[in-house]
């Protein structure tokens, strides 16, 4: 999916109907800063935008994410090819929320490892003063256990949806 190309065609759509960009960011729900970064390929609209867009300007939503009007031989491979597209997003995007939290679990897990150097000799200590150590250690280890719990069941989750 070629953004500028996108933005080209909504640019020449708008200007073709006659729009100003006030007036069609006024239609779809928008500022006029917000079409013209969609005119200049800075950003994508979203759904909500594409459907109303696609009603504007009487065409689909595949030929706006195509960047072009297309006849009936090209559109079933422009289809493809952007539903293709969007699908590795996701992919994509979900690989790197995955990633994300596997860091976090590990900086968790290694916080909760780490609390145990920074405890003081335990043979200058009394007795109370020893179980309310055991019990910090306790206490951050259990707290490791269940936030790396609540992270894989957020994976699990993402990939069963």
């Amino acid at each position: 999916m070629d953004i500028q190309k996108i933005g080209e065609f909504l640019k020449e759509l708008r200007r073709q109907n006659n729009m100003t960009q006030e007036q069609l960011g006024q239609r779809v729900g928008v500022t006029n800063k917000t079409v013209s970064r969609w005119e200049t390929g800075k950003y994508m609209p979203p759904i909500e935008c594409l459907k109303l867009l696609s009603d504007i300007y009487q065409i689909s939503i595949n030929e706006i994410l195509t960047g072009e009007k297309l006849n009936e031989e090209d559109y079933k491979e422009a289809a493809e090819n952007n539903i293709t597209y969007t699908l590795e997003e996701i992919e994509a995007k979900e690989k790197k929320f995955e990633n994300t939290i596997l860091i976090v679990m590990g900086i968790i897990s290694l916080l909760a490892i780490s609390s145990m150097f920074l405890l003081p000799n335990g043979s200058e200590l009394t007795v109370v003063e020893k179980a309310k150590e055991i019990v910090a250690v306790i206490f951050i280890w259990i707290m490791a256990l269940i936030s790396n719990t609540l992270c894989i069941i957020v994976i699990i989750s993402k990939k069963t949806k």
